[in-house]
């Protein structure tokens, strides 16, 4: 191949399939065959495969996504609806759900709710204007059931075509609680999550429980209800300031998650207490921050990205339709021992 010729193959964007076939000297079935890895491609030889791997690598070819999705009738696009970006439960969820589809040449559109039922219908309506042919959500409540394969992580309510990817919740508060337990703390109060948290009431029935087989008495004076909408430590500063306003003592402090105890922490510090020595503190997901805040931060840990992961790839199971729909998955969760926690004041 001339020199001007293949510097002009090697423009992006302007290299076809027929032209990678032609410069390798074969059918241009067979190079698709191989670059599209179809089955097909299986009874080709190692070397041939290789070969043509080699050329579209050294010609810079670009599969044409538009005319794949033409001829297929397909747009190998999935939906993933979130309540907020940048929030960081949610982004660890986004990587996983972007690694598995981007390893499976599958593209993604985001949207977020916000909690609000509106726009949560009408993205909803908008991916399906778009082409997308299944669902991924983190912390959404569908009120009824959506129209295409869907995968809810945080997802607690049955609908046909959807699968719940859930997270043990009795056992994460049981392994946390009885950590405290433990530790001699008798005194613990709590912050219970938001209404519109996904997770939230079920979180809170399974600490009740927890309380009552550890025989833990829980005073309504050292529990706060969170409200507010903010992916930010702000989330559960106040709240604390409202717990420690109230001047009933207690050791520990159970929040709802790892950003609301965070900011807990930020609150008895600015008191002068000291955590764990004074008051121990456990959280709930193990975001990014947990390890890295002053002190490292006790918490059960959500496996965020192997969720993200798992969502994915049953959303595509569902999509190519090699993988039956199973209602929920079941995902176990850990408890993450650091420096918040410490024995019970005498």
């Amino acid at each position: 191949m001339s020199k001007s010729k293949k510097s002009r193959l090697s423009s992006p964007g302007t290299v076809t399939l027929r032209a990678v076939a032609e410069h390798v000297g074969l059918a241009p079935g067979t190079v698709s065959a191989v670059l599209n890895d179809a089955p097909s491609a299986r009874s080709i030889p190692e070397h041939t495969r290789q070969r043509i791997h080699t050329a579209a690598l050294e010609l810079k070819y670009r599969p044409n996504f538009l005319a794949r999705s033409l001829r297929k009738k397909r747009t190998y696009t999935v939906g993933l609806i979130l309540e907020e970006i940048g929030d960081s439960y949610g982004s660890l969820v986004i990587g996983g759900v972007e690694a598995y589809l981007r390893q499976h040449n599958y593209f993604f559109l985001t949207v977020i709710h916000r909690h609000d039922a509106a726009m949560l219908r009408n993205y909803s309506q908008l991916l399906l204007e778009r082409g997308v042919e299944g669902f991924v959500t983190v912390d959404t409540s569908f009120q009824e059931a959506p129209p295409l394969p869907t995968v809810c992580v945080a997802g607690h309510r049955a609908f046909e075509g959807v699968t719940n990817i859930v997270l043990d919740q009795e056992q994460g508060i049981r392994i946390g609680m009885k950590h405290l337990h433990q530790l001699g703390h008798r005194k613990i109060a709590f912050m219970k999550g938001q209404p519109f948290s996904s997770d939230s009431e079920e979180r809170w029935n399974a600490v009740c429980k927890v309380a009552q087989d550890l025989g833990l008495e829980m005073d309504t004076d050292l529990i706060v209800h969170l409200e507010i909408d903010d992916p930010s430590p702000q989330l559960g500063y106040p709240y604390a300031k409202q717990l420690l306003a109230r001047n009933k003592p207690f050791t520990a402090l159970f929040a709802y998650n790892d950003i609301a105890a965070i900011g807990a922490i930020r609150a008895i510090q600015e008191e002068g207490l000291r955590v764990p020595q004074d008051i121990s503190v456990v959280g709930f997901d193990d975001i990014q921050w947990a390890a890295f805040n002053t002190p490292s931060l006790t918490t059960v840990r959500q496996p965020l990205v192997k969720m993200g992961q798992i969502a994915a790839e049953t959303v595509i199971g569902m999509i190519e339709n090699n993988r039956e729909r199973i209602e929920q998955i079941a995902i176990e969760p850990t408890l993450v021992v650091r420096e918040s926690t410490g024995p019970a004041p005498e």
